[in-house]
């Protein structure tokens, strides 16, 4: 059973309520941090939006990829303004936290398993925002089989334990640490297994824009 209401008992994981826990994906024994949300009171809004063709793509500063979020919401999903202005505070906060000038962003209805193996980035830093639906599944670093991840062979199993598998909740702003973070040691993780389900992510990407960057 996937563990999704983590307190922080996996050494290499920073989790709050708190925007500042956010920070301390930068300490050289953390590589990934979650800020827990809750988002209830746009429940609502959130259904409705999973069931429209959502689909943005948009790179550029802060301020640039504010003025495409914001004709994207005036022509594709006029109404959904407080979606809109969450999107830019957590664009924001990723800003702060990077100090990076520009950026690459995508908004996205994902129905796909997309990388349903677990791995690690080869990039800086990520965020991840899984608005509704279900959340990224991440390892704590005790229960990773180096030789698996390491290996081609897709039979092996990467987590040691599978009931150490830990979940983001929905609404959570996750940010993981890729191979090319000067402190090295990524975070494994993957995308849910939805595809079989016939379920639906409504799901927020943000990443700087000088790195290379795979995977969901």
């Amino acid at each position: 059973m996937i563990n999704v209401e983590t307190t922080g008992q996996a050494t290499n994981a920073a989790i709050g309520n708190d925007a500042k826990v956010l920070s301390e994906i930068h300490l050289a024994s953390k590589n990934i941090a979650i800020l827990q949300r809750d988002l209830s009171a746009l429940n609502d809004m959130l259904l409705s939006l999973k069931e429209r063709p959502v689909g943005l793509k948009a790179n550029g500063t802060v301020e640039e990829i504010t003025t495409s979020l914001k004709k994207y919401f005036d022509e594709e999903l006029n109404g959904y303004t407080l979606i809109l202005n969450d999107i830019v505070n957590v664009l924001s906060l990723f800003e702060n936290l990077t100090q990076s000038s520009s950026f690459r962003l995508l908004l996205t209805i994902v129905d796909t398993d997309m990388c349903r193996r677990f791995h690690t980035d080869i990039n800086h830093l990520r965020l991840l925002c899984t608005y509704t639906g279900q959340g990224t599944l991440w390892l704590p670093d005790e229960a990773v089989n180096i030789k698996a991840l390491k290996s081609r062979n897709t039979e092996l199993e990467i987590a040691k334990d599978k009931n150490q598998i830990q979940q983001a909740g929905a609404g959570d702003v996750v940010i993981l640490k890729g191979a090319l973070h000067p402190e090295g040691n990524a975070v494994v993780h993957r995308s849910p297994t939805i595809e079989s389900s016939g379920e639906k992510r409504l799901l927020l990407r943000i990443d700087t824009n000088s790195f290379l960057n795979f995977g969901l």
